[in-house]
């Protein structure tokens, strides 16, 4: 008997991934809101985590790439 590997494609495994880091912002932001912070100050502050945008952030996107320069 062989096994045969299952394949994804790219574009399922980056949405997973997507997915997967969209609800542990949703729920480090929830936590940020029980301890007392301001919603807008607990997704700001996770997105920063994260290197996201905040949701109202009308500064000028970074145009920099989102990796660190690690030379």
């Amino acid at each position: 008997m062989s096994k045969r590997a299952s394949t994804v494609s790219i574009e399922d495994l980056v949405a997973s991934i997507e997915t997967a880091r969209d609800k542990v912002m949703a729920d480090e932001v929830k936590s940020l809101v029980k301890l007392g912070l301001p919603k807008t100050v607990a997704y700001k502050m996770v997105a920063d985590r994260y290197r996201q945008r905040a949701e109202g952030d009308d500064g000028e996107a970074d145009s920099a790439s989102p990796w660190p320069d690690m030379s």
